[in-house]
């Protein structure tokens, strides 16, 4: 019988297709991948908390785009839909499972993503509330305490390869939704289990 009793989520990658609402608002797929790439070192480099939409902003800037593009991005947040079987996914662990999400957002942002998703969660922990940014460990930490378990109750489901840093310090087993065919840093442990839909990662959560 399985001890764990909660799952986390990553929330921008993971659990919704936040790529393609970056895209549409940097002009094309080539502008939108660069520029998420570069938002990605920026917030997984960050570390202590600074404005999201700053981050944004700079992650723009240093790819070629303007503060509209960011603006565009920003108009467009409530267009964020989750992936094709994420709500079957989660649907099938919600019997199970206390499910949550930490995520690399603003509060205001943070809230309005998860709520794209169309079920509730436990716990969704934002790296402004956290004031830092993952994979500092203090947001997984955060999640923790909040659903009061310890880490080897608990299995987080990564849509960034940075995410393995921040969960293999707090000891959380980690499932990577590779959706996008990212690279693994070179400095991260391998996870669990690496699929590239969330359908194909339901056997690891089910005994």
């Amino acid at each position: 019988m399985s001890t764990r009793q909660a799952v986390l989520f990553d929330l921008l990658t993971a659990l919704l297709d936040s790529w393609s609402v970056w895209d549409r608002a940097a002009g094309n797929r080539e502008a939108g991948r660069r520029w998420r790439a570069a938002y990605l070192e920026l917030t997984y480099g960050c570390g202590a908390y600074r404005p999201y939409e700053t981050l944004v902003r700079e992650a723009a800037e240093a790819t070629g785009l303007m503060t509209v593009h960011a603006e565009a991005l920003e108009a467009a947040w409530d267009e964020l839909k989750p992936w094709d079987d994420a709500r079957e996914f989660l649907d099938a662990l919600a019997p199970r499972y206390r499910l949550g999400v930490v995520t690399n957002c603003s509060e205001r942002l943070g809230r309005r993503a998860a709520a794209a998703i169309g079920v509730p969660f436990d716990v969704v922990v934002t790296s402004e509330r956290a004031g830092f940014y993952k994979p500092n460990p203090v947001p997984y930490r955060l999640a923790l305490t909040e659903l009061a378990l310890p880490p080897d109750r608990v299995t987080f489901v990564a849509g960034s390869g940075f995410d393995l840093i921040g969960t293999a310090a707090v000891g959380m087993q980690t499932l990577w939704h590779n959706r996008a065919g990212l690279a693994k840093p070179p400095q991260a442990p391998a996870p669990f289990a690496e699929r590239r839909t969330l359908r194909e990662l339901l056997p690891f959560l089910q005994d």
